[in-house]
């Protein structure tokens, strides 16, 4: 007995090891205890192949329910089709997925906002013409539960739509700093399908010729709101991406053209970081700096306690200024700014000093040579390689002001310091619009990072490793602005004898006459 005993704690023992170490994933797809299902495991039942939605197939869930986001009242939704969004019970934030339910003409019944519940059986979860979509139910499956409902809206590049359709696919979508592509040279409405680029990738931007807006002329650039749907597979797959009226859309003008784009940095040189670090920029046209000064500043929030009220000019060991005023390069050129050692990876390595240099201070020994910045100190770090969040940014003219904003901007590093302050009195680094940041968040303006979706994710996340220079990459567009594919931080590690060319060439940010 005491061995029959013995025998059944161990088993319980093992079964309760088991149960406790399996993965979330070894479980059948969650749903409420009432029976209904989240679109996010829906999805995840789904495996390209037609699924009949009954209980057995689906874990034992009924139904689902979620709030619409498509809206016919201006002619321009997918015919026959509502989508439905809704996220996990109890679950994450990430979970947010749609849905479309094609229900033929009683799908105009609904309108944003509308909270639905939906019985599943009878019906089929399949693609059609590439959207997934629930056939086979009609008006009888669907009670409304309430109306006014909040909606959620995600902001999303084109990139991170194709890399991860089943996330943003019949959700309510927001896509920022698009523009047409290639640019009207005449005034065009919107009906018909037109190209959509955001610098990430790009999106066909659909409008039936139904629709009440059809006939309204487009507006150069701005943010759009709307719902993704897919089509095509494997490499062709596209985005078609549909406003549901005129006011899914915000005219945002683009920034200026920048003479000089943010190409790369050395934060961490062999030895000693004083007089060593630089930055490395490149020429978007020619420039004759004594014509065309620019100022490039960068900021350091290592130890920082409180946002800086006067921004990217706060001075001491947060900002520290360069002004670029004599000197010429060529469109196409990389030139640079830093300290005065002028070598590739420390003083006892390669001198670059036959490169480009159009502004040089010693800064571990120098305050604010041009106007901003102390760093003087055991380290004299012009360019932070640890701790908290870091950023580099490029100003027309040397007459900075707080208010003043940059042309181009990055920041990299932790996630870490205090950057930004809602105030009263508002305070912070200020940005413009990249390849990173926006200015407004459909209509609300963020003009700081920090602020609204500018938030940490925006950087490039962690620091260059020892010894090595961050080459960023991404293509920009020389005529139109902005970029063409975005800047990525890569990490390349360099020797005392390493030369110009491991920096200036393979990965490097280019240029295109677009």
């Amino acid at each position: 007995m005491k061995n029959k005993l013995k025998y059944f704690l161990l088993l319980a023992v093992i079964i309760g090891i088991y149960t406790s170490c399996k993965r979330e994933s070894d479980y059948p797809y969650k749903f409420s205890e009432s029976g209904f299902i989240s679109n996010f495991d829906l999805r995840r039942y789904y495996k390209e192949s037609d699924l009949s939605l009954n209980p057995g197939n689906i874990g034992g869930a009924t139904g689902i329910r979620g709030v619409v986001v498509s809206d016919f009242r201006s002619g321009n939704s997918v015919a026959g089709l509502i989508a439905l969004q809704n996220s996990r019970i109890n679950g994450t934030a990430d979970s947010l997925r749609g849905i479309s339910f094609n229900l033929g003409a009683a799908a105009a019944n609904f309108i944003p906002g509308d909270s639905l519940h939906i019985k599943l059986d009878g019906g089929t979860l399949k693609r059609v013409n590439g959207i997934l979509q629930i056939t086979g139910l009609n008006s009888s499956s669907i009670t409304k539960v309430a109306s006014s409902r909040f909606i959620k809206l995600q902001a999303a590049s084109t990139s991170d739509i194709l890399a991860n359709p089943d996330r943003y696919e019949s959700t309510l979508v927001a896509i920022n700093n698009a523009v047409y592509d290639p640019e009207p040279i005449t005034p065009v409405n919107y009906v018909g399908d037109k190209i959509l680029n955001d610098g990430f990738g790009i999106a066909t931007l659909r409008t039936d010729a139904s629709a009440t807006f059809a006939n309204t002329a487009i507006q150069p650039s701005g943010n759009f709101i709307g719902i993704p749907y897919m089509s095509g597979t494997g490499t062709s797959k596209k985005i078609e991406y549909r406003m549901r009226s005129i006011d899914d859309f915000f005219y945002v003008p683009m920034p200026k053209l920048s003479p000089a784009i943010i190409s790369g940095f050395d934060v961490d040189p062999n030895g000693t970081d004083a007089n060593n670090e630089y930055i490395q920029l490149l020429a978007t046209r020619d420039i004759d700096f004594a014509v065309t000064p620019l100022s490039v500043f960068t900021n350091n929030n290592a130890g920082a306690t409180a946002a800086p009220l006067s921004g990217w000019i706060e001075g001491g060991i947060r900002t520290f200024k360069f002004n670029l005023i004599t000197g010429t390069v060529k469109k196409g050129e990389y030139f640079y700014v830093g300290g005065t050692g002028k070598r590739i990876n420390g003083g006892a390595s390669t001198s670059i000093s036959s490169s480009k240099w159009i502004s040089t201070i010693n800064y571990s020994t120098t305050v604010g040579a041009d106007g901003v910045g102390n760093i003087i100190s055991a380290t004299a770090n012009l360019l932070a390689n640890s701790g908290n969040v870091a950023g580099i940014a490029v100003f027309e003219g040397t007459n900075i002001t707080a208010n003043s904003i940059p042309l181009d901007v990055i920041f990299y590093g932790g996630a870490g310091g205090s950057f930004y302050s809602a105030g009263p009195p508002e305070a912070g680094l200020r940005i413009t619009i990249t390849d990173k940041f926006a200015t407004y968040s459909q209509k609300t303006p963020q003009e700081y990072y920090g602020k609204g979706t500018n938030d940490v994710a925006k950087r490039f996340a962690g620091f260059p490793t020892a010894i090595s220079f961050a080459k960023l990459g991404g293509i920009y567009k020389t005529k139109k602005g902005g970029w063409e594919s975005a800047r990525a931080m890569v990490s390349v590690v360099l020797t005392n004898t390493s030369q110009i060319s491991e920096i200036e060439t393979g990965g490097v940010t280019t240029l295109i006459d677009k």
